[in-house]
């Protein structure tokens, strides 16, 4: 399997600290996290149930007609590629190494490509994949550019896969309410907005027919019932959603302002996360780790992604960190 990030335990055996005193910067997951209800002793007694309101909470909230609840976005990740004839695939580099892996395991030709070129180069593909906006190289797409892509793959049964993990803070740059046309296909997250990554749970916004597909493909109750309480509630809690975007968009504004007083101007980002590439990148992860502090490094291109700190402790340490490292 491919690296990713999260890997806390394996940070503190490699380096002797444990667990509990680390600083964890190393996913895009929000530690602002919707305060999660009780869960009721039915949800944990039954099968999960399809008409228990999920469905409709999460149309309302992603503005999109019709969609399928899945195990996270990485379960359409790895099912959409079985789904196609074998396809000449364009996947964003850098980016979320999970696309181009699950496309060629599954027999495709796959060229991984930096964002200009991938859209240049649309009438040469038959599927293309973009993040919006990118992790972790932070682009963004206006609509009209991402939806004339589109059109021109459909036209020759093609597609557009536009994964939008991060696009929460941003909602209105969504393409999730364009997602019933052909070969428009939208994934969304739970996990980094919410900070309910360990639900895994997710959603993917297309036609009625390629949600069909997946449906038969991944099987029955692929969210747990407990999951599927919480989200619900979560979903539909507008007055939290407000105030996490422009929370998550401050904090990482002030995070951009200490790594630039660092000399570690930050390349890219969004609302959940900065990136710094620079060769003194691993260097860097290696010294915070040292101090309890855990970033992901990246080796193509060599870089260091930095998540939010969670509170002025946090970016106290971060700060007092950053200073022994230079």
């Amino acid at each position: 399997m491919l690296e990713h990030g999260g890997r806390l335990l394996r940070a503190a055996r490699t380096y002797g600290i444990a667990a509990e005193d680390w600083l964890d910067l190393s996913t895009g997951i929000s530690p602002f996290a919707w305060p999660v209800l009780p869960i009721p002793d039915s949800a944990w007694a039954r099968l999960p149930d399809d008409d228990d309101g999920l469905v409709e909470a999460a149309q309302a909230y992603y503005a999109a007609p019709q969609l399928l609840p899945i195990a996270g976005s990485q379960a359409a990740i790895q099912a959409l590629p079985l789904l196609r004839p074998m396809s000449r695939v364009g996947v964003i580099s850098p980016g979320y190494n999970e696309h181009a892996h699950a496309w060629r395991r599954a027999g495709h030709q796959v060229s991984e490509l930096a964002a200009a070129e991938l859209l240049a180069r649309i009438d040469d593909l038959d599927v293309a994949v973009l993040i919006h906006p990118n992790n972790p190289g932070g682009e963004r797409f206006d609509q009209a550019t991402l939806l004339s892509c589109h059109a021109r793959l459909a036209a020759r049964g093609g597609w557009l896969i536009v994964d939008e993990a991060f696009m929460d803070a941003t909602p209105d740059d969504s393409l999730c309410s364009h997602s019933t046309n052909e070969g428009l296909i939208v994934l969304r997250s739970v996990g980094k907005f919410f900070g309910m990554a360990g639900a895994r749970a997710g959603f993917i916004c297309a036609s009625a027919g390629l949600l069909a597909a997946i449906r038969e493909r991944l099987g029955p109750w692929t969210i747990s019932g407990p999951a599927r309480y919480a989200l619900r509630h979560a979903l539909a809690d507008v007055a939290w959603h407000a105030q996490a975007r422009a929370r998550l968009k401050a904090c990482s504004a002030r995070l951009a302002r200490l790594l630039t007083k660092h000399d570690i101007a930050p390349d890219a980002g969004c609302a959940f996360f900065q990136w710094w590439r620079n060769n003194r990148a691993g260097e860097v992860h290696r010294a915070l780790a040292m101090q309890g502090i855990l970033t992901r490094l990246f080796y193509h291109p060599y870089s260091l992604r930095f998540g939010l700190p969670e509170n002025d402790a946090a970016f106290v340490r971060l700060d007092a960190a950053l200073a022994r490292c230079e």
